[in-house]
């Protein structure tokens, strides 16, 4: 079989775990797999490392750059449903410890705050191996050893049979999925579906990013793209605003400000949001300028600042019976 010869001559070994439901077939490019893995130590103790069953399967898709490639290639030799260890030298999986953070920072929907440490300050800053932010990573950064991958290849779905998700797509696919994603989202939203409807907005948000690294910042393409994204940015925030995620309505319509001063949608937008972290004065600072800009939202920011009031009556209230308890202790 030449993915096995292929795998043998890096100094892959494979033994079989469990038997697949079907005979082996080639996978052609930009066919999907599906799969749990489980990363271990080759030592006495097989040390585990990580293990999908812990989140939620893999996928990858076959030819897309996948930056752990001897995955690839070990999953090219498996069979539906097959379970199979391979053991993989130490310079196959010099890529592990980045791919693992990653990984792991995905499942756990957090993001590493040494990621922008790295950066050059002189010889030694350079030769200094980077922090992953995990013990068990850093170690593998500084002593490079042999890993254990267990996988369970759960399904697999050839070119055709599953629609593309944005980071596979070209960059035509990309601009191309932008009206589809907001008459999506819009949909759902009419539909009080309010997070299925922010996924579409995030799904279109992405796209855009990725497209705007291809650009020079500046250019006349850069801006066109970075125009597309104010109506993605104002209905991501209006989900958030319903989801109360104030922190993050603030920081998106402030950069939809950015770009267009006098938005009215986003000065309304992020005057809710400031109220409802009690930054009263930044509130009525955006609801004034709103309002200036669009005298029909008169009637709406009255409530708004009546809410700021009674709110505001509320915490003097609470502030004085502390004081007061607090002196008759």
């Amino acid at each position: 079989m030449e993915g096995l010869r292929e795998l043998s001559e890096i100094g892959v070994t494979k033994r079989v775990l469990a038997a697949g439901s079907a005979d082996l077939q080639d996978y052609p490019y930009a066919t999907k797999l599906y799969f749990h893995y489980k990363t271990q130590l080759c030592n006495d103790e097989n040390t585990l490392i990580d293990d999908s069953r812990k989140t939620k399967p893999m996928e990858i898709i076959i030819g897309k750059q996948f930056k752990l490639t001897v995955w690839e290639q070990c999953l090219k030799t498996m069979r539906p449903q097959e379970v199979a260890e391979f053991t993989v030298p130490s310079e196959q999986v010099s890529a592990y410890p980045t791919v693992a953070q990653k990984l792991r920072e995905f499942a756990t929907g957090t993001k590493s705050t040494t990621e922008n440490k790295h950066h050059c300050c002189g010889g030694m800053a350079q030769m200094k191996a980077p922090d992953m932010g995990h013990s068990d990573l850093n170690e593998l950064v500084r002593n490079p050893q042999p890993l254990k991958f267990t996988f369970d290849l759960l399904n697999i779905k050839f070119p055709g049979q599953y629609e593309k998700e944005t980071w596979a797509m070209t960059d035509d696919e990309k601009l191309n999925a932008l009206p589809r994603l907001k008459e999506d989202g819009n949909r759902l939203y009419q539909d009080k579906q309010f997070a299925e409807a922010e996924a579409k907005y995030a799904e279109a948000l992405g796209c855009l990013e990725n497209l705007l690294i291809h650009e020079q910042p500046g250019t006349e393409a850069w801006f066109k793209l970075d125009k597309l994204r104010i109506p993605f940015l104002l209905n991501y925030s209006q989900c958030k605003l319903i989801s109360e995620d104030y922190p993050v309505v603030i920081e998106h319509t402030s950069s939809v400000l950015d770009k267009d001063r006098n938005n009215v949608k986003a000065l309304f937008r992020r005057g809710k949001a400031h109220s409802a972290c009690w930054n009263f004065m930044e509130a009525e600072k955006d609801f004034e300028r709103a309002v200036e800009l669009d005298p029909s939202l008169t009637t709406a920011v009255k409530k708004e600042l009546k809410k700021m009031e009674m709110k505001q009556k509320q915490k003097d209230t609470e502030d004085r019976e502390k004081l007061k308890n607090l002196f008759n202790k």
